[in-house]
C-alpha cells in the first residue's frame, strides 16, 4: 500500500500559509478552484491563484502583518496576471494600508470573508489561455506528484 507524505497540521503552517488555507476554503465555497505558490514568471510566484467556473482568474497575496505588506516592492506586478487582485489579511491587520483599487479578505486558518470586492479588469484573451494552461498544468504536476513522489526524484 502506497504511503501519502504527511500534512502539516495548522499549528506548524507559517501564517501566510495558514490565511492561504482559509481563503482556498472560502474560494471553493464560491465555486473557485485554487492553486498555492503560484508560479507566473521568474521570481514571481502568486500566494494563491484561482480560476473561476466561466475562466476568471484572481490572485490573493497573503500577508501576515503590517511588516510583511510595507516590504512588499512587487505586488503591482501581479496585476497583469490576473482578473482581480486582493490581499488576504488577518482579522486585526490594518486593513486601511491596503490600496483602495485592491480587494480585501480577512481570513484565517479554517474560512475567510471578502471585505472588500477587487474591481475586475479583464485579462487579454491569449493570456488568459496562457493562465489557464499553466494553472492547470502546475496542477496536474502537483497531483501526479502526490500520486508518484519518486516520479520526478
Amino acid at each position: 500500500m502506497m504511503s501519502l507524505p504527511s500534512i502539516p497540521t495548522l499549528g506548524t503552517l507559517p501564517p501566510g500559509q495558514v490565511l492561504a488555507r482559509g481563503v482556498a476554503r472560502a474560494l471553493d465555497q464560491l465555486g473557485l478552484v485554487s492553486v498555492a505558490e503560484m508560479p507566473l514568471r521568474p521570481r514571481l510566484r502568486a500566494d494563491l491563484m484561482a480560476l473561476g467556473r466561466k475562466g476568471e482568474i484572481w490572485i490573493i497575496e497573503c500577508k501576515s502583518g503590517r511588516a510583511d505588506f510595507t516590504s512588499d516592492r512587487k505586488w503591482q506586478g501581479y496585476l497583469e496576471w490576473c482578473d482581480r487582485y486582493f490581499w488576504a489579511v488577518a482579522g486585526d491587520f490594518p486593513t486601511d494600508l491596503l490600496p483602495a483599487e485592491t480587494g480585501v479578505i480577512v481570513a484565517d486558518g479554517y474560512g475567510a470573508e471578502i471585505l472588500r470586492e477587487a474591481p475586475f479588469a479583464p485579462l487579454a484573451p491569449a493570456r488568459r489561455k496562457a493562465m489557464t494552461l499553466d494553472f492547470a498544468r502546475v496542477a496536474a504536476q502537483r497531483l501526479q506528484g502526490l500520486r508518484d513522489p519518486g516520479l520526478r526524484g
